[in-house]
């Protein structure tokens, strides 16, 4: 048996690696694929990290908390959801079990016949990845609310700087006025 996991990971945050480390635990885990989704897009507000950097910055922070048994794999999108489910197994080993939260990823799996699974969310409010790039954009730290290794990461490609250029207009902050006098 083999899982697969699906999602952007733009971050990779704490609540991301406490549902690997929770899909991994005990003797009976099963080794997981995980998807690093949209792979193919970067440079955006919403998906500001390439797919090279997304693996990147996970397998560090794998390594980092010694989960083992997980197979990085970036994908493209195809654009076309009727098909996509046919195109992650042409293009991935076999896998038996789908662990989503999207309602659209459930739908098209189970269509499909695979088994589904909807783990809970780990402390959403505090770890969703759009309030961490927002924070990142502001120069706030992310220590808190990424792994280590990802923190350490996300420094050396100047995260910060990237995402206070992406971030959209309506979400900057006027500059406070300045006096000459």
């Amino acid at each position: 048996m083999r899982g697969l996991l699906v999602g952007r990971f733009q971050p990779f945050h704490r609540g991301h690696l406490a549902l690997v480390r929770s899909l991994r635990a005990g003797p009976d885990a099963e080794p997981l694929l995980l998807v690093i989704g949209s792979a193919e897009q970067s440079y955006t507000w919403t998906n500001p990290f390439t797919g090279g950097e997304r693996f990147e910055m996970i397998e560090r922070a794998l390594a980092e908390a010694r989960v083992t048994g997980v197979t990085l794999v970036p994908v493209a999108d195809i654009g076309r959801h009727a098909l996509w489910v046919r195109y992650l197994e042409g293009l991935l080993p076999a896998f038996d079990r789908v662990y989503s939260r999207n309602p659209l990823t459930l739908m098209l799996f189970e269509r499909a016949g695979y088994s589904t699974v909807r783990p809970p969310l780990v402390q959403r409010a505090r770890f969703e990845g759009a309030r961490i790039r927002a924070r990142l954009a502001r120069g706030e730290p992310v220590g808190a609310f990424v792994p280590p290794a990802v923190a350490r990461y996300l420094t050396q490609l100047n995260a910060a700087e990237r995402l206070a250029a992406l971030r959209p207009a309506r979400d900057r902050r006027a500059p406070p006025a300045r006096s000459d006098r």
